[in-house]
């Protein structure tokens, strides 16, 4: 008897490789995937902007990595003693004006110039909901705790989002030709806006994506929201917060990610990797000792042996951390 449904997900056509270049962008979901690929040595650069929720942002930020956009002061807005921008997450504000532009614009120059020769986007897309500014109607990121009565709260109808996502990615295949796209839908529920509210919000995304994944043959649909709502389909797999997945989901999601994404050799040397990601973050009792001595020079063997085998692997840090 089966206790949960199964999904079939049908693996990528052309598989990710260590040798890829992969640019992630999205909700809060999108770090879990990027922050996994990184710790395994895949060459990544996640959300240049920081978190992104919905369609709107994360189209207008695509394309102001493309056209390597330049922020000035007139960008920023000053607020809670920081200067901000609606455009980019808390993590850019700074009390010094300067210092702020600085941070925003070399991540805008690092995100051009990554997206350029990137093999891989994948873009995680969490909610349907967008905020207006009142007094302009100007779309916001992330609202910086101001005031609610500053802004609107809008529902994108699917068209609106088509056209938006339509128009961005004619301009990221001009910009970069080899690129291919990874969409996913966050399984992370957001109950603030309400249950009906969020279930609406993500099936019109649902509804976007895989209009566009019919329509361009560069572009796939990762069921990361399907494995977590009707899959695992149980709170048991939540934080308390009850909105998201916890560890244990985000692993099951990501072992699926795994087969959808890579060739049997790539998980063999994923599995070697992981190998050394452990051991480098084991913390000896005795790090004088002959025997962690010995767990040293064991796995310097094994980091020196795969950067030997793939010169595209950066294991610089574990050889350091490892050599006696």
């Amino acid at each position: 008897m089966n206790l949960i449904a199964t999904i079939e997900i049908k693996p990528l056509p052309a598989p990710i490789t260590h040798q890829h270049s992969v640019l992630l962008i999205g909700s809060c979901f999108t770090e879990h995937i990027g922050n996994n690929l990184s710790d395994l040595k895949f060459k990544v650069l996640q959300n240049p902007n920081g978190i992104l929720f919905e369609p709107i942002s994360v189209c207008r930020n695509l394309v102001s990595y493309i056209q390597d956009k330049e922020y000035t002061s007139d960008d920023l807005f000053h607020y809670n003693e920081l200067w901000q921008s609606w455009s980019h997450h808390s993590q850019f504000s700074q009390p010094d004006q300067k210092q702020a532009l600085e941070r925003i614009n070399n991540s805008q120059h690092t995100a051009h110039q990554f997206l350029k020769k990137a093999d891989w986007l994948i873009i995680t897309l969490g909610s349907s909901f967008v905020y207006k500014l009142v007094d302009n109607g100007r779309f916001v990121a992330n609202c910086h705790k101001a005031p609610g009565q500053w802004f609107d709260k809008y529902l994108i109808p699917i068209d609106e989002q088509v056209a938006e996502l339509d128009n961005t990615i004619h301009q990221l295949f001009h910009f970069n030709p080899k690129l291919k796209i990874i969409f996913t839908i966050s399984p992370v529920r957001h109950l603030r806006d309400g249950v009906v509210e969020n279930n609406r919000s993500k099936a019109r995304l649902l509804e976007t994506v895989h209009h566009l994944v019919n329509k361009f043959d560069r572009l796939f649909y990762f069921p990361a929201y399907e494995l977590v709502i009707d899959v695992l389909r149980d709170y048991r797999f939540y934080d308390i917060d009850l909105a998201h997945p916890n560890y244990a989901a985000t692993q099951f999601v990501m072992e699926k990610f795994s087969d959808y994404a890579f060739t049997e050799p790539t998980k063999q040397l994923i599995k070697e990797i992981r190998q050394l990601v452990t051991a480098r973050n084991h913390k000896p009792f005795h790090p004088t000792s002959q025997l962690h001595k010995q767990f040293l020079q064991k796995h310097y063997e094994l980091a020196k042996r795969l950067q030997e085998q793939h010169s595209h692997l950066d294991l610089a840090a574990e050889l350091e951390y490892f050599r006696l």
